[in-house]
């Protein structure tokens, strides 16, 4: 087995504008950097395959998969909702990122992949089941989980949320519903709005969702001592068969749309945090998948640091 990282060389080509958060540079400038370190020898690249139409229906409604669709038809940029913007290759490469990320988790469970990375734009944990918002189309990490689920019969599966922002989209995939953990820590109160710590499940979902909502100036000892004290107890308890990381790195020191103050070795810690929970209860079941992240300094290097992390386990 080995490493994977899942990308495809047309993922700068959803034109969002140079003006916009979510720009192309964001990973060219990602990639550039993996590609340039020491790190790049011990990853097995592979370019990302388009999400099967079944398993997007998993996740989000028909009349949402049509819509993304029809957005191949626009003339230029266009908003499609106050903060996310599409073009006529939107609908593919959304279809591509979805694709690596669920392919990413097929590999390891197949035990041709110990870990992955999933180098991908957009982003999906603000995507709900029917409608798109906070520059993301399809939830990437909603559809893992749905996949391991249907394909590989999993019935407990943990998802890791360390975006700034919260990741209301995944939350509300799985509010109800015991089969997925889901775990956010996040800047708040802070885009979306949702997230607050009285938020914990529904029905027989109670209790499966865990939000830490943090204030902007958090440190990375805050985020350390909060995994701690938080995440690693509830993950003993639930056992997780597979881990879904939504790796953001917005809550960098540096980025522009949030207030928290992590450092590049902090990520590279709270990825420590979540490795060792890996290895002490799925043998190392976990795919990580990029969600935000704004500075393309601190996205690129934080990134590095993170998947020198998932190489060196």
């Amino acid at each position: 087995m080995g490493r994977t990282a899942l990308y495809h060389p047309d993922f700068p080509l959803h034109d969002v504008g140079t003006a916009h958060p979510e720009r192309s540079k964001r990973i060219i400038s990602l990639l550039n950097k993996i590609r340039e370190s020491s790190a790049a020898d011990r990853v097995k690249w592979i370019e990302a395959p388009e999400v099967e139409e079944a398993v997007l229906a998993l996740n989000h409604t028909e009349q949402h998969i049509v819509w993304v669709a029809s957005l191949s038809e626009l003339n230029e940029p266009t908003p499609v909702s106050p903060d996310t913007v599409a073009c006529a290759q939107t609908p593919r490469i959304a279809r591509l990122a979805a694709g690596s990320a669920t392919l990413a988790a097929d590999l390891v469970m197949r035990q041709e992949a110990d870990n992955a990375f999933c180098a991908v734009r957009p982003p999906g944990h603000h995507a709900e089941a029917d409608r798109a918002m906070g520059f993301c189309f399809f939830n990437n990490a909603a559809l893992v989980a749905r996949f391991l689920r249907q394909r590989h019969g999993l019935e407990r599966i943990a998802i890791i949320d360390w975006d700034v922002h919260h990741g209301n989209g995944t939350q509300h995939s799985f509010y109800d519903d015991p089969d997925v953990f889901f775990f956010s820590i996040h800047q708040h109160p802070h885009y979306p709005g949702t997230g607050a710590a009285g938020e914990t499940g529904h029905g027989l979902g109670k209790g499966f969702t865990l939000n830490v909502p943090v204030a902007g100036g958090s440190t990375d000892d805050d985020y350390i001592g909060h995994f701690n004290r938080s995440l690693v107890p509830a993950l003993r308890a639930y056992n997780p068969q597979f881990i879904i990381l939504s790796a953001g790195f917005d809550a960098h020191q540096r980025d522009p749309l949030g207030d928290v103050c992590l450092s590049t070795e902090g990520f590279g810690a709270l990825s420590d945090i979540a490795l060792e929970l890996a290895a002490e209860h799925c043998s190392g079941k976990l795919v990580s998948i990029l969600e935000g992240g704004y500075d393309l300094e601190a996205l690129s290097t934080s990134a590095l640091v993170h998947v020198q992390k998932l190489v060196s386990t």
